[in-house]
């Protein structure tokens, strides 16, 4: 295993992550919570829990731009362009969903923290995390919506010759187009796992 994830022999995937690489992963996992928000309040006592299932979420596009490309409108095309029937049924469908689809992506990257939590790379080592099927569904889901917000910081095109591929040691914004990259590699090989 060099640092990208191999089918494990019974199933799932398994890579052997350093101390670093953990570290970095983590990082990013826990940075994505807090972009995400903690969720809903829970239910205070006597509260309707049928209540809660139909609670509505908000019915405006964020204007975080990485949140905004998590949770893009539903009927508007990706140039941004839309009609006043599109952007209230995008508003609409928004309010329906947005506050599932937080939660999920929430719970997926908490899965990763914990995961990661559980390695022990003793020194000069690394650790090896294996995942099943269904925790290799939920990494890659974190791994893609990492990448997302990654890529919409750093203006990341589809170019390959472009800049940002080539940027010099010195730039600060080079660390990161690093983790972008690698997190690429990781997701590429994940989905390898995954496909029969």
């Amino acid at each position: 295993m060099a640092g990208y994830f191999e089918t494990a022999p019974d199933g799932g995937a398994a890579i052997a992550l350093d101390e670093v690489e953990i570290s970095i992963l983590r990082s990013l996992a826990v940075q994505f919570l807090e972009l995400v928000g903690p969720g809903p309040a829970g239910p205070e006592p006597g509260d309707d829990p049928l209540a809660e299932l139909f609670a509505e979420g908000p019915t405006e596009r964020p204007a975080d731009p990485a949140l905004a490309r998590l949770f893009p409108d539903a009927y508007v095309d990706p140039e941004g362009k839309a009609d006043d029937e599109a952007l209230a049924a995008s508003s609409e469908f928004r309010r329906y969903t947005e506050n599932d689809l937080r939660a999920r992506k929430r719970d997926d990257a908490l899965a990763v923290v914990r995961s990661l939590d559980a390695l022990d790379p003793a020194r000069d080592r690394a650790a090896v995390l294996t995942l099943s099927d269904q925790e290799s569904r939920r990494w890659l889901g974190t791994l893609n919506d990492l990448r997302l917000t990654i890529g919409t910081r750093l203006d990341v095109d589809e170019d390959p010759d472009g800049d940002l591929y080539r940027l010099p040691d010195e730039d600060p914004r080079k660390p990161l187009m690093m983790a972008y990259m690698w997190l690429g590699g990781l997701q590429e090989t994940l989905i390898e796992t995954l496909t029969p």
